[in-house]
């Protein structure tokens, strides 16, 4: 393990197998409460600038997933699963003494669940925000038909193509049409997207995260028998949309009832140009539920 010290945030990495992650601890003086850890997939530490910064009586932990940021893999262009991204973090949870309190957005939801199922002593509350778990869902068999067909489209027409459809799978809300996977794919540059094909299939998004992430199984029983408290957060301007019904999904299985956070489903990012939110009244909302 390797340390950098930068004012007052600390960067270390710590091995994993195939890969090195890289984490950093913004220290709080004083504190009593655990860590606060904030977790994304495949966001990188530097999407929660915003939120950290809310958190000065805190100490808080972010990280770069595994193919991410400063985080390097062996394969770069290699698949990544959720169970592989829950034992990085469990190194990094080890690294700087749990347990620890988590909000974990998005995929980082849903290796924060496979780490929680597989560790729960690590964790004492979990706030998993808008889980895109598409095997949960009602319409799940189309959902994760839609998910392959936008791997395929990937594969073999390169970024713009395949995020095109990504935005189209994400944004659409409420239940997804029987044809929605057979539908064509839309045009990238109608999203301002590059419509000729760089060659490249190392995307950390659709090309390392995406599959394994939609299509994992939770292990429901040891979630709702775990030491973990589990709450589930779902964005106020997200209803009808994929993760946000994720997260109804996941919370219905546990038992709970979904905490509607202000914004959508980046609501904890400032000034960003293509998800601006509402990192004030997130906070607010995290630090009542934590």
């Amino acid at each position: 393990m390797t340390a950098i010290s930068n004012n007052t945030v600390k960067t270390s990495t710590v091995e994993a197998p195939g890969a090195v992650i890289t984490y950093d601890v913004r220290l709080a003086d004083g504190t009593t409460e655990p860590a606060l850890l904030m977790v994304g997939s495949p966001m990188d530490a530097s999407g929660f600038g915003e939120l950290a910064a809310r958190f000065p009586d805190r100490t808080v932990v972010t990280y770069d997933p595994r193919g991410a940021g400063r985080s390097t893999k062996e394969e770069p262009a290699s698949k990544s699963t959720p169970d592989q991204h829950a034992d990085d973090l469990r190194r990094v949870i080890e690294a700087v003494g749990g347990p620890v309190d988590v909000f974990a957005s998005s995929g980082g939801a849903i290796n924060m669940l496979a780490l929680v199922a597989q560790y729960p002593g690590l964790v004492r509350t979990l706030v998993a925000h808008e889980p895109p778990a598409m095997r949960n869902l009602p319409d799940a068999e189309v959902a994760l038909a839609a998910a392959k067909r936008l791997d395929a489209v990937y594969t073999e027409h390169g970024f713009g193509a395949g995020m095109a459809m990504f935005i189209a799978l994400t944004s659409h809300r409420g239940e997804y049409p029987a044809e929605f996977a057979t539908m064509p794919a839309p045009d990238p540059a109608a999203f301002g997207l590059p419509t000729e094909d760089d060659g490249r299939r190392d995307d950390v998004l659709i090309g390392q995260n995406l599959l394994s992430c939609t299509h994992y199984e939770h292990d429901f029983d040891t979630l709702k028998a775990s030491s973990t408290r589990i709450v589930i957060g779902v964005g106020a301007e997200s209803v009808g949309e994929m993760a946000h019904r994720g997260g109804e999904a996941i919370a219905a299985r546990l038992g709970v009832e979904p905490v509607t956070f202000p914004s959508h489903h980046g609501g904890f990012l400032g000034e960003n140009p293509w998800m601006k939110g509402d990192p004030d009244g997130f906070a607010a909302t995290l630090r009542s539920v934590l």
